[in-house]
């Protein structure tokens, strides 16, 4: 699995949604990666695809709810990020909806998806759970 405990950023909704998006990113790639033919793994790669364009958006909102509560002071910079993620999923799906369910369009959204997630969980997300804890705040304030 993809996913690693070193992720968690100490707030429990947060820290399962997180898991949430890597368990699904996980699947879409085993999806994409599976040796059955393009048409057979359409059904399961549009599900993924309504699901991550849904659920993006619904955990950034919790994300960015809980940064200002904790009066994060890089909130307006992540917010750019997290808009920056949703438009390009959005566009993609847009684009893909318009090619006929492009194969390669899908491949780099796995790619990018995966290597985003990794790097913005694991970097970014991280400098939320190093704040609270400088400012003596739990996971659950």
């Amino acid at each position: 699995m993809l996913w690693k405990d070193k992720y968690e950023i100490g707030v429990p909704r947060i820290d399962a949604q997180h898991k949430e998006l890597f368990s699904c990113v996980e699947s879409f790639l085993q999806v994409l990666r599976a040796e059955e033919s393009w048409n057979e793994k359409i059904p399961r790669i549009n599900e993924t695809l309504e699901f991550m364009k849904r659920y993006v958006v619904e955990h950034f909102r919790d994300e960015e709810e809980y940064q200002k509560s904790i009066n994060f002071p890089e909130y307006e910079y992540h917010k750019k990020i997290h808009n920056g993620m949703v438009k390009y999923v959005q566009e993609v799906s847009r684009q893909y909806e318009q090619s006929d369910n492009n194969e390669y369009l899908m491949q780099q959204l796995g790619g990018r998806l995966l290597a985003w997630l990794i790097n913005h969980v694991a970097a970014e997300d991280q400098l939320i759970a190093d704040y609270a804890k400088k400012k003596g705040m739990s996971g659950n304030d």
